[in-house]
């Protein structure tokens, strides 16, 4: 613990880095992720992006991280291969949280919106991507969480991140900047993750859990009625049955 205390400062440096190595993949994931996603919602000739992109995570980080500096012509250690490569993996898992979430909207909601006037801009963006937003909120924390323990694999290649704790720490045998390291990382993961619950509460209060449905707090008069008159006939019953 005395190493830590004494080189707070180094370990504050590496956390920033960090977290700005992990935010920038998930907002470009997300952006990417939404016209392909849906796209492959909505035509069927498209599907074959779902399959491609979850190919495409299959693909081991370190070796496209080695490889990505041949295509985009920057250094090996350059910051800006880990986002790329980062944003290449949240979009493989994002754009089939968008197509099944957009999915998952009934074709009933979509013809009464175009019944009532919405063009089709409109209906995606005022009845569709509302729907559908607590399903790509589900996606989008998996993306967090995995971009956040992929950066780290940045540290075997030298850029700085959290990662060069643990590389370092193996190297010069400090346990302290082992463990400061693995703690940091999953703090991070979940402090962005419960911000992301956050602002999907706060964007989206219709997902919030154990809201009562609104159906049941506005009952009909006509249902009130017919609910009380059922009740006034079980004591006629109870007095006919004695």
């Amino acid at each position: 613990m005395n190493w830590i205390w004494s080189n707070a400062d180094y370990i504050w440096d590496k956390t920033l880095v960090h977290l700005a190595l992990s935010v920038p993949p998930v907002v470009l994931a997300f952006v990417i992720s939404l016209p392909i996603g849906w796209l492959a919602n909505r035509y069927r000739v498209s599907r074959g992006i779902l399959t491609v992109a979850g190919l495409f995570y299959a693909i081991p980080s370190l070796p496209l991280f080695v490889v990505l500096p041949a295509i985009v012509g920057t250094s090996l250690r350059s910051p800006v291969n880990i986002v790329i490569g980062l944003t290449l993996y949240g979009v493989a898992l994002m754009v089939r949280s968008v197509a099944d979430a957009l999915g998952a909207v009934e074709a009933d909601v979509r013809q009464s919106a175009t019944a009532v006037g919405y063009s089709s801009w409109q209906r995606f963006w005022r009845v569709e991507f509302p729907l559908a937003g607590p399903v790509m909120l589900a996606g989008l924390r998996v993306v967090v969480v995995s971009t956040v323990s992929l950066a780290t694999v940045g540290g075997v290649l030298g850029v700085n991140g959290l990662g060069l704790l643990f590389i370092d720490g193996f190297q010069r045998d400090i346990p302290s900047e082992i463990l400061a390291g693995i703690v940091i990382t999953i703090v991070m993961a979940l402090v962005l993750d419960g911000l992301l619950v956050l602002l999907g509460r706060a964007l989206m209060p219709w997902s919030r859990p154990g809201r009562p449905p609104r159906a049941s707090s506005r009952r009909s008069p006509a249902r009130s009625s017919a609910t009380g008159a059922s009740s006034s006939r079980t004591p006629r019953r109870e007095a006919v049955g004695s």
